[in-house]
């Protein structure tokens, strides 16, 4: 198929039913690019010898040095079948871990995908990501098994072997497929159970539990649902026509409806038939002429192998092993191509070979018929996908306003009228130089062009000789000047000095124009038809369709000049419309809905990705899905720092080219990049330095985090031996000195309960810290955004407003909260979910601050799931109430304390603060001598001015802030003589105006009680509390946890042993080892400290001659086992673990490092084997 011009593919941008959406998803390396050129070549963009090579998808420099896929490219081509013309919408995506950000921005604009499968490597773990994105998404899949002719060339399998390893391959994507299934099955029928459910216990009133309530018959349903939900479609099978088998590089891939068809011709056998029996065990019998079942008992090929693999075998054989140049003449004749003299001619049989095949099974036929045939068009989209997309965060669909439910209908009918609303997603946004945007790039000269551009270079020509005659006559005349000049002395001026000045400036200007980056929006219209200088809403993440449907007026619009402000609302025109092709861009005036396109001008509006739509009802798209958690941080400094103003802009226009970077700055003054891992991490900086801040910078070494936890006292000490009675009594020896240690004020009793006074006395508090189970701190940290969610209700509780929170949501807390409860069991723990205060840092992470005070009732954190919301609001006792007040100045110091624990500084992870004991003085005393003597002073003042004021009106004093603060009532409450009302203005009497003194007094203490609520009292509340929780913390045995890598490894097994040489050498630990069936692979699961992971990728491969190739993604937090402050005391502790030891203490060498880059006091010997200087020079 020649080149597809422009206008044709605008004309199939229309045909809404004839576009498919689609991404190639793959682990690394298992061909997508390659498959994606042999695509790009079917449409003339590039040379079909090039496919594989030139690998056009990878535009950027570093991806062609690698060799890997870095960023989600899309190009549109053009396909036709018979009468029907189709435009494709590729997407290539990333395979490396450290880019899964990029195929989550790929997938969501897409409607299907192909996921490509080694032949040899079979199902990697970035398989299973993928699978797993594109169910989350609600795409549709279909199946390329990439790389044959590695089962011929470099296994050296005979056709039946394939055949069973081909099988495997197969069984395992389908069992990824089928787990997925099933628990999406699993998890409907639950929650259709819990809707049964509810009905039932509300009208039993919530008993009736156990065997038969009622005297009705308890029923037990075992079944999961899985019989009655059929599952066929979802599988991948040939005889399906989801599956086409390939080899990209040589350029051939076929599914079996083109042999069935071939055979059906020959051998006179319906295609039908072939179909269905030419994938499966079955067997041709030549002397019946029929296809029976059995092949395998039998021991007969089976007609996969008979009829279609023996062939590619024998073409294998012949051309690439043999060289049989007869037998390739016999084989061309027979399949009917035509192949060049100088193809057979080539010294490379792969160049003859991917002549013969890719005009005998072309694969771009294979892959894009099943393509158009197999995968869903936009106006195919499931409902479901269409709910789940416009349902943010915990929101269900039908809680979402009428005109916004109303645009369902819009997005599955993705209509192209003008009356359609616009609906676009922005998945991510894309630098691209200014050379690359189609105003800018030199577009081909017309004839008349080229024959005017001749004309001008003649006269040009012309004007130079005449020129350089007039110079050579005129030589001897413009030397007798320049003596005159020089001896008159008036040196020539230089006149066109200004003139060279402004030119380069402008050059310069130009130039500056020229490198300048823009962003590109990478987009897909869901309805309506979007044009250039639309006017538009720009939707942020943030955006509630339902707070702007009531503040907007009826029938506001984007193209209103005074557009309202809304919050997360932006107004904007679309500035240019892209159709992007690879590495091109042209330009565009509309695109129809169901079409991928770029948008420009939208970087001053869109962050990373957004929602546009021209009607206020729509709501925000759901946030991407993204697998990979960025986690490896650098701080990053300019090498001059006058150069700080351009490292800022260039981190921002970083941040907002890559979707899973963030750039941060610390409250040191560092800017931080976070990234997902070395690979791209390595790739943000050299964007950094070449694209955006274009200055030379320095970053820091890795900056790796950690958390700070408590556990049980072990049983065991550091060389693993149980510990005796007296190692016990030593440590609890130990444990007394640190405690007696205690500054002034801070008391720690052997249980592990630190009890602190505030400095002015008149608070004191008791803590305990007790480590959570593993179980509950793993459902904390899963369950962030849960507690959040609770945390911003009760919030809103507490300034007197109401949250809405959907049904979903609340039912989510609920089961949370149960989850808990089985948790956290145990005479220890008993009513602890109840007696929950906060959560913390940042009030939802996984550490638990629990009141287990007798008599003092606060509203619960879990006041969302109460009945009676007010009852658990309203003041109950007034000591109750006193405290109260200074309530948010405990959780305030818990937060603190759980944000940097004592250790280095680092957030603490599953630990739980017990509150038990919480002393408040009247807040109305005044301890100080000082402040009494000061107050007496002016007492007496007062009284003198009261005297001589006897006789006139007087109003009450009024130097006292308007209204009744929280003191004021608790002295009130406290003291029935407190404040004595004040009196309607008349003649006060002597008595009165002499007994000032004391009325001012009180009225002093209740000013001073007010202002305590958010002053001193509070202030050292709140730092007695975060000072008393570290206290209990380091009462207790402290750990260091480290985050943990999944490092997946596939390596044959004359490079396993030096595989794990490096790992044990890492920290790392192996969980299990398998053989890859059907070859000689192992694949290795093992974990590995994030610290201990920079430069493992690099070590592995050079101690490997790059057989082995490890994925690293961030899995869990670890405990490490060794404790850092643990000193050596007997003989065989010293040789294992002191000064001169082989084994360091890993834990005391993480916590160091942390501290000395944080800058905080590190205990270690500067000068550990002094020796006397010696100097070589000789005495003289």
């Amino acid at each position: 198929m020649g080149h597809t011009s422009l206008e044709k593919i605008i004309q199939l941008q229309k045909r809404t039913a004839n576009i498919r959406n689609i991404c190639i998803l793959a682990h690394v390396d298992h061909g997508k690019t390659t498959l994606a050129d042999c695509l790009v070549a079917s449409n003339g963009i590039i040379s079909s010898r090039l496919a594989g090579k030139l690998r056009y998808m990878d535009s950027r420099e570093d991806e062609q040095i690698r060799g890997i896929t870095m960023k989600s490219s899309a190009i549109s081509l053009h396909y036709a079948s018979g009468d029907k013309e189709y435009l494709i919408n590729l997407i290539d995506s990333p395979g490396h871990v450290d880019f899964s950000s990029e195929v989550s921005t790929a997938v969501r604009l897409c409607d299907g995908a192909i996921v490509v499968v080694d032949a040899v490597e079979g199902v990697c773990p970035q398989t299973q990501v993928v699978l797993r994105q594109a169910w989350l998404e609600n795409i549709r899949p279909v199946l390329v098994i990439n790389k044959i002719d590695r089962l011929i060339v470099e296994l050296k399998l005979t056709s039946l072997e394939a055949y069973t390893h081909l099988k495997n391959i197969l069984e395992q994507v389908n069992a990824v497929t089928g787990s997925l299934f099933t628990s999406k099955v699993l998890e409907d029928r639950a929650e259709k159970e819990a809707q049964k459910q509810a009905p039932i216990d509300s009208s039993d009133g919530g008993g009736g539990g156990g065997g038969g309530g009622g005297g009705g018959e308890q029923v037990y349903d075992w079944s999961a649902g899985l019989e009655e939900t059929d599952d066929s479609h979802l599988y991948f099978s040939p005889d399906q026509g989801n599956v086409v088998f390939a080899s990209a590089i040589d350029g051939w891939g076929f599914c079996i409806q083109q042999f069935a068809q071939i055979y059906s011709q020959k051998m006179g056998i319906r295609s039908d038939v072939l179909l269905k029996t030419l994938w499966g065990d079955y067997y041709l019998n030549l002397k019946a002429k029929r296809i029976m079942k059995g092949a395998q008992f039998k021991g007969k090929k089976p007609l996969f192998v008979q009829l279609v693999l023996d062939n590619i075998w024998s073409l294998y054989d012949a051309v690439v092993t043999r060289r049989d140049k007869e037998k390739v003449e016999k084989m061309v004749a027979s399949l009917g191509v035509k192949v060049a003299t100088r193809d057979l001619r080539h010294s490379d049989p792969k160049v003859l070979l991917s002549a013969i095949c890719s005009q005998w099974l072309p694969l771009s036929q294979a892959v894009l018929s099943m393509v158009c045939e197999k995968l869903p068009s936009p106006l195919d989209m499931a409902a479901e996908r269409v709910e789940k997309l416009m349902s943010v965060g915990a929101r269900r669909f039908e809680s979402l306003p009428e005109q916004t439910q109303e645009l369902k209908r819009a997005f599955l009918e993705c209509s192209n009228e003008d009356t359609a609303p616009v609906i676009v997603f922005v998945s991510k946004m894309f630098a691209v130089d200014s050379k690359v945007l189609p105003q800018n790039k030199q577009r081909p000269l017309t004839q008349e062009e080229i024959a005017e551009r001749r004309e001008l270079a003649r006269q040009r020509h012309a004007e130079r000789q005449s020129t350089n005659q007039n110079a050579e006559s005129g030589e001897s005349a413009h030397a007798a000047t320049a003596r005159t000049d020089s001896s008159t002395g008036n040196p020539t001026t230089n006149t066109t000095s200004p003139i060279t000045a402004s030119s380069s400036t402008t050059t310069t200007s130009a130039e500056e124009e020229e490198n300048k980056e823009h962003f590109v929006a990478f987009a897909r219209v869901y309805s309506g038809v979007v044009r250039r200088g639309q006017p538009v809403l720009v939707l942020g993440p943030k955006y509630d369709p339902m707070q702007a449907l009531r503040t907007l007026p009826e029938g506001c619009s984007a193209g209103d000049d005074a557009f309202p402000s809304v919050p997360h609302l932006g107004c904007t025109r679309l500035d240019s419309l892209y159709l992007l092709m690879g590495r091109e861009l042209e330009d565009l005036e509309e695109v129809p809905s169901g079409n991928v396109l770029g948008i420009g001008g939208m970087e001053e509006f869109i962050l990373k990705s957004a929602t546009i739509s021209s009607t206020p009802a729509c709501p925000p798209f759901t946030p991407l899905n993204f697998e990979a958690t960025p986690i490896v941080r650098v701080a990053i400094e300019p090498k001059h720092p006058s150069e700080m103003p351009k490292l800022v802009r260039g981190m921002k226009l970083l941040n907002q080219a890559d979707p899973c970077a963030q750039v941060l700055i610390q409250e040191t003054g560092e800017h931080v990049l976070v990234t997902a891992g070395e690979v791209h991490l390595q790739r943000c900086l050299d964007d950094l330095k070449e694209r955006f801040a274009k200055i030379e910078i320095s970053a820091s070494k890795p900056i790796i985090p950690f958390r700070e936890t408590v556990i049980r006292p072990p049983k065991v000490d550091m060389v693993n031996e149980e510990m005796g009675k007296q190692q016990k009594v030593a440590v609890i020896h130990q444990v007394k000195e640190e405690q007696a240690k205690a500054p002034e004020g801070v008391q720690v009793d052997s249980t592990g309960l630190v009890t602190l006074t505030t400095p002015n006395k008149m608070a004191t508090i008791g803590v305990r810290a007790v480590p959570l189970p593993d179980d509950t701190t793993q459902l904390l940290e899963d369950n962030g955004e849960l507690i959040r969610t609770m945390e911003q209700f009760n919030l809103s509780l507490k300034e007197g407003k109401t949250l809405e929170i959907n049904q979903k949501t609340l039912e989510s807390i609920r089961e949370l909260r149960e989850k808990l409860e089985g948790l956290l069991k145990g005479h220890k723990w008993r009513d602890a979910v109840n007696r929950i205060w906060s959560f913390g840092p940042r009030r939802c992470g996984p550490n638990i601050l629990l009141n287990s005070m007798e008599g003092y009732q606060r509203p619960s954190v879990w006041q969302c799931l109460e009945a009676d919301r007010h009852q658990s609001t309203s003041a109950t006792a007034s000591p109750a109430a006193a405290l109260r007040d200074y309530d948010n100045s405990i959780v305030s110091g818990f937060q603190l304390a759980t944000l940097s624990g004592p250790m280095c500084e680092e957030p603490l992870m599953g630990v739980c603060f017990v509150v038990e004991r919480w002393d408040m003085k009247a807040p109305s005393r005044l301890d100080s001598v000082d402040e009494k003597e000061e107050l007496e002073a002016k007492n007496e003042e007062e009284e003198e001015v009261g005297s001589s004021a006897s006789s006139r009106q007087l109003s009450p004093p009024t130097n006292e802030p308007n209204g009744e603060s929280p003191g004021e009532a608790v002295d009130r409450e406290g003291d029935p003589r407190g404040v004595s009302e004040p009196q309607p203005d008349a003649t006060l009497s002597t008595s009165s105006s002499l007994s000032g003194a004391s009325h001012n007094r009180r009225r002093a203490d209740a000013a001073a009680s007010a202002s305590d609520c958010y002053g001193p009292v509070s202030g050292q509340l709140i730092a007695a509390m975060k000072e008393a929780c570290r206290y209990a913390f380091q009462a207790r045995p402290q750990r260091l946890m480290a985050a943990m890598y999944t490092c997946d490894i596939m390596a044959t097994a004359e490079v396993l042993g030096r595989v794990y040489g490096v790992l044990s050498k890492r920290e790392g630990r192996v969980l299990s080892e398998e053989m890859k069936e059907g070859t000689e692979m192992f694949i290795i699961n093992a974990v590995l400290p994030v610290a201990e992971s920079f430069g493992f990728a690099d070590e592995i491969r050079k101690r490997t001659s790059g057989l082995a190739s490890p994925q690293l993604m961030f899995s869990h937090w670890e405990v490490i086992g060794s404790d850092p402050f643990w000193v050596p005391t007997t003989e065989e502790e010293y040789l294992h673990f002191g000064e001169k030891a082989d084994s360091a203490n890993q834990a005391l060498k993480y916590m160091n490092a942390v501290r000395r880059r944080k800058g905080l006091y590190v205990e270690e010997k500067i000068v550990e084997h002094a020796e006397k200087q010696r100097t070589l020079s000789k005495n003289k």
